[in-house]
């Protein structure tokens, strides 16, 4: 019996080209790509789903469209098969398109790419990427990044300018940057690699480099690990910056201050050999002037020998308290002025210290008044000398500024935590611009209508001192030609208030 052999069926054929045509068009429109098939005149027969989400047209517009009236710049016909341009939207924006042609008889078949999002994502890239390497060359700083087991580093820019180098003629290695470290550190910068790849951890350390034009530089470099999966350090990266200019002016600081230093000590150690040597002839001219004004040994013959001896010792006196201004504001100033603390009446120490500046007050008739002095036992632990000295340079200060006839006042008030003693007067006044300096030493205020008086300048700078070193205040206030308060707080205890 002979066996038929069954035939396999025929794929089954599209009943028409309408059906195939319509086919290939579904399988178009599933393209992310636009594709365009253009007429000779430039028409468009056929445009994918892709077509009309980038350019928004639909397909009943297409009738109206030229495909290169889409395009800002018309391509050149004979360069059509590779080729990206700027084409416009319907609705008015510009779109980078990459299109790839092919001419078939009179058709050109398309396939455009949009391209607009990678430009802007490579315009800002190369936005922030000109931004730090202006940021790193304001900066002097540079980025670096090394692979575990390479020789070559990546650097960037300014790098290859903070070391000398051209990125043409330099290619930068391990090799290559211990060539330019200094003999000195290169062994420190191995050690601080080698350390970071053991250790990861982080680090940072400072190293000289010597250009090939000879210059030398001081490098600071920061440094990171970079670990895989496993966590294992597989590189490092971090920043190189040129500290030279913060290096020099810092070591130029050092050197300045150093130098202050020992001209200061020079000078206190200048006044402090010669505070003997200058106090004791001027004690001996004053004390054998004075003498000599008592006419202890006799009487002297010409009456002009008493005006020159009135005029020696008041120098003499003078000058005495000229060097001892200077000599106690250095001591102050160097931090060698101790405070002797005992119990004192302030009352007491006020009157004595108005007594004392009586008779200079009298010579111009001003008047010396004690008010607001209501607890004449008032109570506090200060130094008696240096209280004594405040109030002398006040009182002092009030009678030299204060007009013929003019009046001072003297108070003392009990406030919570401190007493305040006020001195009043009614003289020239302080100009408001130089109430903030009148405090510093060698200040002095002068006025074209003042009276010209002698003085080291120094008198409210130590007082404003002595003040302070018991825990206290030193205030003025003053009005121009209605007259001046300087005011002193001390508190009740300096021992537990004094700096």
């Amino acid at each position: 019996m002979a066996l038929k052999t069954q035939k396999k069926p025929k794929a089954k054929a599209p009943s028409s080209s309408v059906e195939e045509q319509e086919a290939l068009h579904r399988f178009m429109d599933m393209s992310y790509d636009v594709m365009i098939i253009a007429e000779g005149d430039g028409s468009i027969g056929f445009a994918n789903a892709a077509f009309e989400t980038v350019f928004g047209y639909a397909r009943g517009e297409l009738e109206a469209l030229r495909f290169f009236d889409l395009f800002e710049t018309k391509p050149d016909p004979g360069k059509l098969e590779n080729f990206t341009a700027r084409m416009h939207t319907k609705d008015g924006h510009a779109h980078w398109m990459e299109w790839h042609c092919e001419t078939k008889g009179s058709r050109l078949y398309c396939v455009g790419r949009d391209l607009t999002g990678s430009k802007r994502h490579e315009a800002a890239l190369i936005k922030q990427q000109k931004q730090l390497s202006e940021a790193e060359s304001i900066g002097r700083m540079g980025h670096w990044h090394w692979t575990i087991g390479q020789d070559d580093i990546e650097w960037s820019a300014e790098i290859f300018r903070i070391f000398g180098v051209s990125g043409d003629e330099f290619s930068p290695s391990i090799h290559a940057l211990n060539q330019l470290v200094h003999k000195r550190d290169v062994g420190r910068v191995i050690q601080g690699f080698q350390r970071a790849i053991i250790e990861e951890q982080n680090y940072d350390m400072e190293f000289r480099i010597m250009r090939p034009d000879g210059d030398a530089r001081y490098i600071h470099c920061e440094g990171r690990c970079e670990k895989d999966e496993h966590g294992e350090v597989v590189a490092l990266f971090g920043i190189m910056q040129d500290m030279t200019e913060r290096m020099l002016y810092e070591r130029e600081l050092r050197e300045a201050k150093e130098s202050a230093e020992r001209a200061y000590a020079a000078k206190s150690q200048f006044l402090t050999n010669m505070s003997h040597e200058l106090r004791t002839p001027l004690n001996a001219v004053i004390g054998f002037s004075e003498m000599m004004q008592q006419q202890l040994l006799g009487p002297i013959g010409n009456d002009k020998y008493l005006e020159y001896i009135n005029g020696i010792h008041e120098s003499g006196e003078h000058l005495l308290d000229l060097i001892s201004d200077i000599l106690n504001m250095s001591k102050i100033e160097a931090g060698k002025y101790e405070l002797d603390l005992e119990q004192l009446g302030v009352v007491k120490i006020i009157q004595a210290a108005c007594h004392m500046i009586e008779m200079r007050a009298q010579e111009s008739n001003i008047t010396i008044s004690l008010d607001q002095m209501k607890n004449k036992k008032l109570q506090i632990i200060a130094d008696r000398r240096a209280l004594m000295q405040m109030l002398l340079n006040l009182l002092s200060n009030a009678v030299k500024f204060t007009k013929d006839g003019g009046s001072i006042s003297v108070e003392c008030h009990e406030r919570k935590d401190f007493i305040s003693i006020k001195i009043i007067d009614n003289g020239i006044g302080i100009p408001a611009n130089k109430l903030a300096s009148i405090t510093r030493p060698f200040e002095q205020v002068s006025l074209s209508y003042a009276r010209d008086h002698e003085g080291s300048g120094l008198g409210l700078a130590i007082t404003k001192e002595l003040a302070e070193l018991h825990g206290g205040s030193f205030l003025i206030d003053s009005t121009l030609g209605v007259g001046t308060t300087a005011t002193m707080r001390l508190p009740y205890d300096a021992s537990k208030t004094a700096p």
